[in-house]
């Protein structure tokens, strides 16, 4: 999206994998997040901008549940400690999830940002992004003079990205919890880089819910996609999911297994509102 925006007079990409599709204005960086090093890659770019997306819900991709928090939260740290000491920079866009919402029976059908405010038990991924948020937040109060964004995105699918989600729905054959039938929202791929570019070049500041419009519940997903669906009872489901997890099949993080009982859906009114968020796809 930026590197056909001829607005933006330079782009600079930070990662420890090269960008898995050529652009020909993106300057890669090979460095690491979570080392102080960051701050000299910061110093030499003098951007004036950051987005900050390298939150990872998927602890195999990282070598464990350990080496994801030390990306997600110290990683989170050592950024905005960098753009801290930088000048120049006007701008931070952060991707956090809506995963910090937590799950539960008695959640309200559409969720708010501000819902996030009430006390809630978070493990895993949840807590990274919550840690991460809160992170970002202070990073904002020490400096009132930039503009802080933090966008919660719902379960990203699309035809070239792989997640979790992604993954479940891709089996052959679907297991479920016999008595539940989750509402599931999601955001297209397509989407999500629209509403970070949008984000970041529009005048806006503030927390935002990123989400396409509508929900499918699990059953009617699972008939979409000409799949089977099994129905297992929840002790039974619970082992189902660990042995997919050790096989390799499905690295859905345990704290988020609540999501395929309870579901997710969330307002994006306020991102409307403040930069014209508008998704193209729906989750249907």
């Amino acid at each position: 999206e930026l590197d056909k925006d001829d607005g933006i007079e330079a782009i600079v990409g930070v990662d420890l994998d090269e960008p898995p599709l050529p652009m020909d204005r993106v300057e890669f960086i090979r460095a690491d997040i979570r080392s102080p090093l960051i701050a000299r890659v910061i110093e030499a770019a003098d951007p004036d901008a950051i987005v900050h997306t390298n939150i990872a819900s998927s602890p195999g991709l990282l070598g464990g549940r350990s080496q994801m928090k030390e990306n997600n939260v110290i990683g989170t740290m050592q950024l905005l400690a960098a753009a801290q000491r930088s000048d120049r920079v006007k701008k931070v866009v952060m991707r956090s999830s809506t995963a910090i919402y937590g799950y539960g029976p008695g959640e309200p059908s559409v969720l708010p940002e501000d819902h996030a405010s009430r006390p809630v038990d978070l493990r895993g991924y949840a807590k990274d992004c919550a840690d991460a948020e809160q992170e970002a937040r202070d990073f904002g109060r020490r400096r009132s003079d930039l503009d802080l964004v933090i966008l919660r995105t719902q379960n990203v699918v699309g035809p070239t990205v792989t997640t979790s989600m992604t993954d479940y729905l891709s089996l052959p054959v679907i297991p479920s919890a016999f008595g539940y039938d989750p509402r599931l929202q999601f955001l297209h791929e397509d989407d999500a880089a629209r509403a970070l570019r949008l984000a970041l070049v529009e005048d806006c500041r503030g927390i935002y819910n990123v989400a396409a419009e509508g929900i499918v519940y699990l059953s009617q997903a699972v008939r979409r996609l000409g799949k089977v669906q099994i129905p297992l009872l929840l002790p039974t489901a619970e082992m189902a999911a660990g042995f997919i997890r050790r096989l390799g099949l499905v690295d859905f993080p345990v704290d988020q297994l609540k999501l395929l009982l309870y579901g997710r859906v969330v307002s994006i009114r306020r991102a409307k509102r403040a930069f014209g968020f508008a998704p193209k796809f729906t989750t249907e």
